[in-house]
Formats: structure tokens, sequence, C-alpha cells
């Protein structure tokens, strides 16, 4: 019988060690994963290769994520809530204004497409992996875009959509394809475009 390991701790960059408790070990494990997972793509990265990027043993790495599934899903709803916060701080630094809350997601997008390791939505790409509408993973990519949705749907309520949930489906569309761009074609180009594809749509729908 294998027996349990204590909790590991990983040495930093300046030589200090990091990861004390059960907490930080966990944080651990999906900040190695998130970064494999995004780079190399999810199906291409094992279990252990996790484990040895995050410096963790199996028996530990098991105790807090039973599946990589799990550590999958886990990764995601951190990148959720990220997005979450970010886009109800747009809304609210531009409250009442639609358009400008979109032009300021618009920007927002673009400068993370030009970033140096973009390699498109994370949820996209996720669910490009799982075909399966019934998994886990596809299920949390499904609740994520679901949610972004009715954001954007009420960012077009707000700014007098005639139908906020159609504007939705627009706005949605732009936003996928702009970080399609951004990863294959000339970031440069993604807010300034993007942009004008919001506006172009929140004047559509106002009838």
């Amino acid at each position: 019988m294998e027996t349990s390991a204590p909790e590991e701790t990983a040495t930093g960059p300046a030589g200090r060690a990091v990861g004390h408790g059960r907490g930080r070990v966990r944080e651990r494990i999906v900040e190695a994963g998130s970064g494999l997972f995004y780079a190399e793509g999810i199906r291409a990265v094992s279990a252990d290769k996790v484990i040895a990027a995050a410096g963790v043993s199996k028996v530990t790495f098991y105790r807090h994520f039973p599946t990589k599934d799990d550590l999958v899903v886990a990764y995601l709803g951190e990148l959720a809530a990220a997005e979450r916060e970010r886009l109800e701080e747009i809304r609210s630094q531009h409250a009442g204004d639609a358009a400008g809350a979109l032009a300021a997601l618009a920007g927002a997008l673009g400068e993370v497409a030009r970033g140096d390791r973009f390699r498109g939505c994370a949820f996209v790409n996720a669910g490009a992996e799982f075909a399966d509408p019934a998994h886990p993973v596809r299920r949390a990519v499904a609740d994520h875009r679901a949610w972004y949705a009715a954001f954007l749907a009420a960012v077009a309520r707000d700014g007098g959509a005639d139908d906020p949930a159609a504007a939705a489906a627009e706005l949605m569309m732009l936003r996928d394809g702009a970080m399609v761009c951004g990863d294959v074609d000339d970031a440069s180009v993604v807010a300034p475009r993007l942009a004008a594809g919001f506006a172009a749509v929140l004047a559509a729908h106002r009838g």
C-alpha cells in the first residue's frame, strides 16, 4: 500500500520555499495545469506532466483532483471567475453607456490578443477538444458561454437594443471571431475592428 506523502513545497525563483498547506498545493497544481493546458492543449497534457510541473506526488495530485477532468474543470472555473470579474468591472465603469462599455471590452480583448503567449479563447479551445455536451469540461464551457451571452444581452439592453438576446448572439460571434483572428492573424487589428463591429450591432438593434 502506498503511503501518503506530506504536502510538498517547491522552491521559487529566489530560492524561497512556497506551497505550504493544502490550499497552496492545490493552487500550484491548478497553476501548473493551466499553463500546460492553454499552451499545449488539454488532451495533449497528461496528469503525469502536470504532476511533474507542479512538483507534487501522485498521491497529492489525486487527493486534490481525483481525475484530470476535475483539474480541467477547476482550470476553466478560475478563468471564468477572472473573466467575469473583469467584464463586470468594465460594465460598472461605463454605467449607462453601453457603447462605451462595448468599446472598452473590445480594447481589453485586443490587449489580450496581443499577448506573446496568446493562442485563442481557452473556452473555445476546450470546447473543440470535448465534443460530448454531457462531458464535465464541455458543460463548464457551456456554462461560461451562457453567462457571457447573458452579460452581453444586459449590456445591449442598457444600450436600448430592441432584441437584447439577438444582439448578444451577434456580439458573441464577433467576439469569438476576434479571438481567432488574434491567434492566427494580425492581433493588432482586433481592438479597432471589434469595436467597429460591436458599435454596428448595437446601432442595428436600436431600431
